[in-house]
């Protein structure tokens, strides 16, 4: 098992604020190691209070369960094999902006959950985090 470290935290991070500026929107944006512990945060000047939360449990959702939430959400919807899934672990967010972070070896070191655009745009900031690693 791997773990993500700082350095490469700050790594997903700017990346994922850069595309963030690119696009012009204002996010909160969440790194946590292969335990869904929080390693590194930022929350853009003026980015949604609310978000704050929804970004670390994007993250925790796509670290627990090893998928992008927009997939886990797939699998959420009423009569899937996963529907309800988001009131376990205090709370889970199975809309996309959550994705999972993989080191050497394609072995999950953490994830990124990015919040405060449309689902389309955390998508594609937490991406942008995403592919900094490789």
């Amino acid at each position: 098992m791997g773990n993500i470290n700082l350095k490469q935290a700050r790594i997903v991070l700017d990346a994922a604020l850069g595309h963030a500026e690119k696009i012009k929107v204002k996010m909160n944006i969440a790194i946590v190691d292969d335990g869904g512990n929080l390693v590194a945060f930022n929350k853009m000047d003026d980015a949604w209070l609310g978000s704050i939360d929804i970004a670390q449990k994007k993250a925790r959702t796509a670290r627990f369960f090893n998928m992008n939430t927009g997939e886990i959400g797939k699998l959420s919807q009423p009569g899937g094999p996963l529907y309800n899934i988001e009131h376990s672990n205090q709370g889970l967010i199975t809309f996309p902006g959550g994705i999972t972070l993989r080191g050497a070896n394609d072995i999950v070191i953490g994830a990124i959950g990015v919040s405060g655009s449309t689902v389309e745009d955390d998508h594609a900031v937490a991406q942008a985090g995403a592919d900094a690693l490789k």
